[in-house]
């Protein structure tokens, strides 16, 4: 495969009704941050640099040609994953060190980020290559700022291991962990990681984000015993999902220290106000507070 040069200096693209010149940007590899299901969050640095780009290097080159037809770019693709990178990864290394311009893209979100590619930015780094990275979105990020827990500390872990055995033990060395988790899941072993979790992290509040940006965005907030049950019975979802769970001691407050606060709420706010007070100060699940606010007013504490 040859990587043939390209001698344009820019690029035209239309957004809507309007037509945009993309002038060359330096040598380098840009590290291109595309979409993750909603084609119109791009970001217009990103558009005038694939637009104006001599190769993009990409997983699916027929995922990646959704997005660039979509905005009119006719920058060439090459595919760059990780069964064919030992083989194409010099080529891409010799358009830089001839003054190309190339960027990297994974099919979807932020590149690197539990997508193939960072031996590419390594190698380029080492050859004295400009690196460039541009911002964009990210499926973790969106996940965690939607799902309710702390953002001031978190951990992203990507995807858990298969196999259940591989998948408990690596639970049990995040379980101390004083951070916010970020989860990547598919949709047949949710159930299972879900089960594992719970068992292994306890009744922490979480959230599994599913087709975030995308026509049926979901984010179902619970105990993880709880969401744990749901997708037990309600079986394997489709789509894209990222899990959040909280950090250790958001589950680990005492009845009777929820009790105590839940009792001097009480006092003063109705049982609606008195639980989503407690909740928001103890990281609780909004629901499980309020069940016992009832519980505690009903007499049956």
């Amino acid at each position: 495969m040859t990587l043939a040069p390209e001698t344009a200096s820019s690029r035209s693209f239309r957004i809507g009704a309007h037509g945009f010149a993309a002038a060359r940007p330096q040598p380098g590899l840009y590290i291109v941050a595309t979409p993750i299901g909603n084609l119109g969050d791009v970001t217009l640095r990103a558009l005038e640099t694939l637009a104006a780009a001599d190769v993009i290097a990409c997983e699916d080159t027929r995922i990646t040609r959704r997005l660039l037809d979509r905005y009119g770019i006719e920058t060439r693709l090459v595919a760059y994953h990780d069964h064919n990178a030992e083989q194409t990864r010099p080529r891409l290394l010799a358009r830089l060190a001839e003054g190309a311009v190339v960027a990297q893209v994974s099919d979807a979100g932020t590149p690197l980020v539990s997508d193939p590619g960072y031996k590419l930015v390594a190698a380029a780094i080492e050859a004295g290559h400009r690196v460039v990275p541009l911002p964009g979105a990210s499926a973790s990020l969106a996940a965690l700022v939607a799902a309710g827990l702390p953002t001031d500390r978190f951990f992203f872990e990507g995807f858990l291991p298969a196999k259940s055995g591989a998948r408990r033990t690596r639970i049990s060395e995040l379980k101390t962990l004083p951070a916010t988790l970020l989860l990547y899941e598919s949709g047949p072993r949710l159930p299972d990681s879900l089960a594992d979790l719970a068992e292994g992290l306890g009744a922490r509040p979480a959230a599994v984000c599913r087709e975030l940006t995308k026509a049926f965005e979901e984010a179902r907030r619970d105990t993880l015993d709880a969401l744990a049950a749901f997708y037990a019975e309600a079986g394997p979802p489709r789509g894209e999902i990222v899990i959040v769970v909280g950090a250790p001691g958001a589950e680990e407050s005492s009845e009777a220290d929820l009790d105590v606060a839940l009792k001097q709420a009480l006092a003063s706010l109705s049982v609606k106000d008195a639980a989503a007070a407690v909740a928001t100060a103890t990281g609780l699940p909004r629901r499980a507070v309020y069940a016992r606010a009832l519980a505690l007013q009903s007499g049956d504490g």
